[in-house]
């Protein structure tokens, strides 16, 4: 059944948090300290890299996106989910659900464009030490910068353009965010062009990011292997070895709400959990493997906390 009126008018409602009213305070507070040691943890690694020049290089060129991303893709649930906490109130616009669906999606497919081009980025200087400097230019650095950026943001977009022309027939959305496969869900007419699209994307984004970490990480470990100098191996197997398990929670968390929204079988608040998920654990444990745990960006932050203190 068709709803009247435009579509841009439309009032959505999102699934109830169903939270006891005892535990509303409890939940605003951890949320809003959640959200508050987010944008904290990420500003500061990038206020770091653009303050100090040392750190002006490829590696650090290529983190500074992951930090202002998880930023937005935490601004992007937490401002509203916490308002509905407080007010129980899980309205939204249609157009504001469009908006937070487009940039979820955004956020989640450039955390894969800025894990594949770190990790390039530390197969060549791993593996590659004499040629580093060679390939990793500044033109080199601004060609793989602005390639997989308009490559990622046209993919998004027309992928949300497929959403557009069709009218929407029912305002209740069975999930606590709104994303493509929600939103997919309220529209009356035949969604298959979207459908096939989004699988394409899923599998693109998913299969080329896990593809290009096999790829990089098999090389850095066959090279640590072989290298004779205990230490840098032992240094660089712990690194990656870290960035590996960041690298699958972040496909785990992504890929599963997108399958699961295809599966009827798969339990409704499983989805809805991971759905919040990937908008919250990446945004905190990110500035805090890539950034905190980066001897270089740490003591660059120490030292301007000592300043301050002394300075006091």
């Amino acid at each position: 059944m068709y709803l009247n009126g435009s579509r841009f008018s439309l009032v959505l409602s999102l699934h109830s948090l169903e939270l006891p009213q005892a535990s509303i305070y409890p939940a605003f507070i951890l949320g809003i300290t959640t959200y508050f040691l987010i944008l904290l943890c990420n500003l500061t690694i990038v206020v770091t890299i653009c303050l100090n020049r040392n750190l002006h290089k490829p590696m650090y060129i290529l983190l500074l996106p992951m930090p202002i991303n998880d930023a937005m893709g935490a601004t992007t649930i937490f401002p509203h989910l916490l308002y509905s906490i407080l007010s129980q109130d899980r309205t939204i616009s249609y157009p504001a659900c469009l908006l937070q669906g487009l940039i979820i999606h955004l956020y989640a497919g450039a955390s894969h464009v800025i894990l594949i081009a770190m990790a390039y980025d530390r197969y060549i200087a791993i593996c590659y030490p004499l040629r580093y400097g060679a390939i990793m230019t500044t033109k080199n650095l601004v060609k793989i910068i602005t390639g997989m950026w308009l490559l990622h943001v046209t993919a998004i977009i027309v992928l949300f353009s497929l959403l557009l022309p069709h009218p929407v027939c029912q305002t209740y959305m069975a999930d606590l965010v709104c994303y493509n496969p929600s939103i997919r869900k309220l529209i009356c007419e035949d969604t298959r062009d979207n459908n096939i699209y989004g699988l394409f994307t899923m599998v693109l984004y998913h299969g080329l990011s896990f593809f290009v970490v096999a790829f990089t990480y098999i090389h850095i470990l066959i090279t640590c292997v072989t290298n004779k100098q205990s230490d840098a191996k032992i240094k660089a197997l712990q690194t990656c070895g870290t960035h590996l398990v960041v690298f699958f929670v972040l496909e785990f968390n992504t890929i599963f709400p997108l399958i699961a929204h295809r599966i009827e079988s798969v339990p409704a608040h499983l989805r809805r959990v991971f759905s919040i998920s990937v908008c919250v654990f990446p945004p905190i444990v990110n500035p805090l493997i890539y950034g905190f745990k980066t001897k270089e960006i740490r003591q660059k932050i120490l030292s301007c906390f000592k300043r301050k203190i002394i300075s006091v």
